[in-house]
């Protein structure tokens, strides 16, 4: 496969080129082997280029008394995060801008260092009168507002356990996160706009809140109603405008410090089954882990502007908070659709805030590339742009090429970053300034020791220089993704349920964290991710993954995007199935009568690509795929669906007709939706 390098950035400007000559390592591979074999010194200096500063300075950078699920990073230490992420910046360079917000109606607020400082001690202030304290939870109900950053790092200066909820969820979702963590306070949005559309939140909130008897009260951010939310009682619970509480409320002067170990954040994940897991994520380890990949993949610099597609209820909210203002850079938040009004929206946006990183989701790629010319940005959009970043899903080759060659015009990176919750950042990721296979990662991110595995753990061999690795059998290396070493943004165990946590991760190969992840390393040691392990395909014994159909079929004229499943087949033991939206060019095959010639043409498609052997038994025509709000296709909802099985979780799932799509494709007769 083809490797690219992207013209505009070189590795001797880049942050990770800065840490390797402070540190005296000649190479990225010597970084590894330090970090593997002496990970105290590679921890401590992490820390140290960061910038930490430390209220009490801590006495072992890593204690494994309880083994390596359990590590207590930076033991004895204290910091103060409040004022290594804000405060030094607003007493040095107090105008620096922090935070740039822009709603989906085009209006824009923004706030310097200095303000941020000013609202998150209020804030604090404030929420101390109203009872909060060390360890109570706070959950936060918002959309990607400011308020939704000035809380978490208020939470995190009362030392309280700050939750981000998914702004799309509904109030069941809500009550079921508000009892588990059993939160005290719920900070929450009147609502938001979305594609020109109010979307109520306060009445899911109301909702919620009356199944939750640990609710003591809510402070009520007006991002709709303009005006000041009137003070007034509801039930076991009290309400309190946001900007009341902040207004009437003092900036507390001081430190704030606490245990480096003590946990700042609850982010919950959902799972097919059972209730959605809590992942505890602690005061140094998550600011730490995000800030170090920022500085070491994306080349993140203090001042420079980055701006992510994603929502505060995703890790990838919080991350860009805690890790971005680490690094001092200035945060793009934004509340609004990046297709709306037209589909250069996304382009617009960068532009105007004149962002140097831009995040996205392969699924926008997909949609925008779909757009034609109106998809591209004008001249000049993107002169200030250095870095694009990517995770939450696999690439397709097609869309991956257009993003690099059309809209980056080959001088900006694709920071491909993969990780997820329970990381508190990325297992694998691509380097500013180093070399990149489409849909691919240069390797894992220091510090994490990462390894491809067997069924019975065992390390997979990597083909050799010139050796064929095209294929997805044992021999090109494709197992489970593995760490053999704990790392500080590790999850500190699910919210009150070790078991789980241990169960999840570190039950099926001794001292081994299982990430549930099929990867493979190519012969040039570019790694790939090849899906869940769940949503692997074994077909005839044969296993493959359902980015490779994918693939296949987007790169199809007719395909916009596609889907891949696998289900019970009595020769195979398993089948694919996939699913397809259409281009433009592709809306006359979606009638009954001519979907039938279309799907011969796709199937063969898709055949002569991976083999006769690998054929899809169906390919369906679908007005719409199941996805979460930030894009990310949900297989195993379009599996459930098709089967008729249970559907478990469907919280973050933006649209619920689109399930009603997948089952009538199940319907006898051939039925298309």
């Amino acid at each position: 496969m083809e490797t690219f390098v992207a013209s505009g950035l070189r590795l001797e400007d880049t942050e990770l080129a800065r840490f390797l000559t402070a540190h005296g390592y000649p190479c990225l591979d010597a970084l590894h082997a330090c970090a593997a074999a002496q990970p105290e010194r590679f921890w401590r200096e992490v820390e140290q280029a960061l910038g930490l500063r430390w209220a009490t300075p801590y006495q072992r950078v890593c204690d494994l008394a309880r083994g390596p699920a359990w590590p207590r990073w930076f033991a004895g230490g204290e910091l103060d995060l409040h004022d290594n992420l804000v405060g030094r910046i607003a007493c040095e360079d107090p105008q620096r801008p922090a935070l740039l917000w822009e709603g989906d109606d085009g209006s824009v607020r923004v706030h310097d260092y200095a303000a941020l400082d000013d609202e998150v001690r209020r804030l604090a202030t404030g929420l101390a009168g109203l009872g909060v304290r060390s360890g109570d939870r706070v959950a936060m109900y918002l959309p990607m507002v400011p308020e939704a950053a000035v809380v978490l790092l208020a939470c995190a200066r009362l030392g309280a356990i700050g939750l981000p909820l998914f702004s799309g969820y509904g109030a069941d979702a809500v009550a079921s996160r508000l009892q588990d963590s059993g939160a005290k306070l719920l900070v929450c949005a009147d609502g938001y706009l979305r594609r020109g559309r109010q979307v109520d939140m306060l009445g899911e909130a109301r909702r919620a809140a009356e199944r939750a008897p640990a609710l003591e009260a809510m402070v009520v951010v007006a991002r709709l109603g303009g005006g000041r939310w009137p003070e007034h009682g509801a039930a076991h619970w009290r309400e309190t405008a946001y900007r009341d509480l902040v207004e009437r409320s003092a900036p507390r002067q001081g430190a704030a410090p606490h245990a480096a170990d003590a946990p700042l954040m609850i982010l919950y994940t959902s799972g097919t089954t059972g209730r959605p897991k809590g992942v505890v994520h602690t005061h140094a380890g998550f600011p730490l882990k995000a800030a170090q990949d920022m500085m070491m993949a994306f080349d993140v610099k203090p001042r420079d502007r980055i701006g992510w597609i994603t929502d505060m209820g995703w890790m990838m909210g919080p991350w860009l908070v805690f890790g971005g203002l680490l690094r001092g850079a200035t945060l793009m938040l934004f509340e609004g659709t990046p297709d709306h009004p037209r589909p250069d929206r996304l382009w617009q946006l960068a532009g105007r805030h004149r962002l140097t990183h831009l995040g996205l989701s392969p699924t926008l790629a997909r949609l925008l590339m779909a757009e034609g010319e109106a998809g591209l940005p004008a001249p000049g959009a993107l002169d200030a742009l250095r870095v694009f970043g990517s995770t939450g899903e696999p690439w397709n080759e097609a869309p991956w090429r257009w993003l690099f060659e059309r809209v980056g015009e080959g001088r900006r990176p694709i920071i491909n970053y993969s990780g997820g919750t329970e990381i508190g950042g990325g297992i694998l990721a691509c380097f500013a300034g180093l070399p990149q296979k489409p849909c691919g990662f240069a390797g894992p991110i220091p510090g994490m020791v990462a390894d491809v595995v067997d069924g019975a753990g065992q390390r997979l061999r990597t083909p050799a220089a010139g050796e064929s690795d095209g294929g997805n059998g044992a021999d090109a290396g494709v197992g489970e993704l593995v760490l053999r070493a704990p790392w500080p943004g590790m999850a500190a165990g699910f919210w009150q349920d070790e078991a789980r946590y241990v169960d999840a991760y570190w039950s099926r190969f001794p001292g081994l964290w299982v990430h549930g992840d099929w990867a493979r390393i190519d012969a040039d040691g570019h790694w790939f991710i090849e899906g869940r392990s769940d949503d692997t395909l074994k077909i005839a014994g044969k296993r493959v993954g359902p980015a490779e159909y994918e693939s296949a079929l987007v790169g199809h004229p007719l395909v916009k995007e596609a889907v891949a499943i696998g289900v019970p087949d009595p020769v195979k033991g398993e089948t694919a199935v996939c699913f397809v939206t259409l281009a433009a060019r592709g809306a006359a095959a979606a009638t009954a009568e001519g979907w039938a010639a279309s799907e011969r043409a796709l199937r063969a498609h898709v055949a002569e690509r991976l083999g006769k052997p690998l054929a899809p038994a169906r390919v369906h025509c679908t007005a719409a795929l199941p996805r979460t709000r930030n894009g990310k296709i949900l297989r195993r909802l379009v599996r459930a669906a098709y089967l008729g099985q249970a559907l478990g979780d469907l919280t973050s799932l933006e649209d619920p007709a689109a399930l009603d799509a997948i089952r009538a494709c199940a319907e006898p007769a051939g039925a298309v939706a």
